[in-house]
């Protein structure tokens, strides 16, 4: 089956060691002298190791349901809505990286997402909204209100793995044995679930000298949001520091060759108070590589 071997192929991409296509880890910088060094990282887990012990959410984007179980008792079951067409939900093992009860999007107009747990740094979460019985989002999983509530209070960063797949799951027994069959590693790496703190900012090049040449991060340079003439232009994500976002840009020109030709551009701008750092990428035909992104379950849109 297309989808079993994919969920398979996911525990090669989620070996310890590998980058995770969740987003980079970041390398965490030697504490100075007077502090005390940081806590070793968790172990990495199977799908089934959460399964036995923690929170195990599968979510079908052909039968726009999750089931949700707990050591390895179904909990709950509830409809969805994932993203909609050109801007569909990525498939793939996710861990919860953030959680946030009240929480605004920055890069969809400032929209309310409550009961926000973020599966990817590059704009994926699931959270409460509406739900019109079809696929209508941007990319992220909606959930009903309550459900969300309820959910956002038994997840945690390495007690969860979140499947989203392609597979018809008519039913909680469909959904566990998709469980069951998944020998996938969640991405539990420290860096990412704890993105926002500033001891990591090790991401940026300049705290990483020991990085040869060849492997340093590129300049996360901050220029005018304009274009060259005859250039288009997208968005990838919007990052809380220009490291991140040259982290990130390694990350997707790492996995995504087209993207290597492309001029990359680092753009400021303060969303609801806060300071953000939109990742965003010029090319004469950058439109187009960002529908094949999206279609690879990168989240992308055109901007000019």
């Amino acid at each position: 089956m297309p989808v079993l071997a994919a969920l398979v192929g996911l525990s090669a991409l989620f070996a310890p060691g590998a980058s995770s296509p969740v987003s980079a880890p970041a390398q965490a910088a030697e504490p100075p002298a007077d502090q005390p060094a940081p806590p070793p990282p968790p172990p990495s887990k199977t799908v089934g190791q959460v399964l036995e012990s923690g929170v195990v959410i599968t979510v079908s984007l052909s039968s726009q349901r999750m089931h949700v179980f707990r050591d390895g008792v179904l909990w709950r079951s509830s409809p969805v809505s994932t993203g909609k067409k050109g801007k569909r939900t990525p498939t793939g093992v996710f861990a919860i990286l953030q959680k946030k009860r009240y929480h605004r999007s920055n890069l969809y107009s400032n929209a309310p997402m409550p009961w926000m747990q973020r599966l990817t740094w590059s704009g994926i979460a699931i959270h409460a909204g509406r739900l019109p019985g079809y696929p209508a989002s941007h990319g992220c999983i909606r959930l009903p209100a309550a459900f969300a509530a309820e959910l956002f209070k038994i997840t945690g960063p390495t007690t969860t793995a979140v499947i989203v797949t392609d597979e018809p799951l008519a039913d909680g027994g469909a959904a566990l044995a998709l469980a069951q069959r998944s020998d996938a590693v969640v991405p539990i790496a420290p860096a990412l679930l704890q993105r926002e703190r500033p001891a990591l900012a090790a991401a940026t090049p300049a705290a990483t000298p020991a990085a040869t040449p060849a492997a340093r991060l590129p300049a996360a340079r901050i220029i005018p949001a304009a274009p060259a003439v005859g250039q288009q232009t997208i968005q990838l994500a919007a990052t809380l520091s220009p490291g991140e976002a040259a982290a990130h840009w390694q990350t997707l020109a790492g996995q995504r060759p087209e993207l290597k030709g492309m001029q990359m551009a680092v753009i400021p701008a303060v969303v609801n108070g806060k300071q953000y750092y939109r990742l965003r990428a010029s090319a004469p035909d950058a439109h187009a590589t960002c529908k094949a992104l999206k279609r690879a379950g990168v989240a992308c849109f055109p901007v000019i």
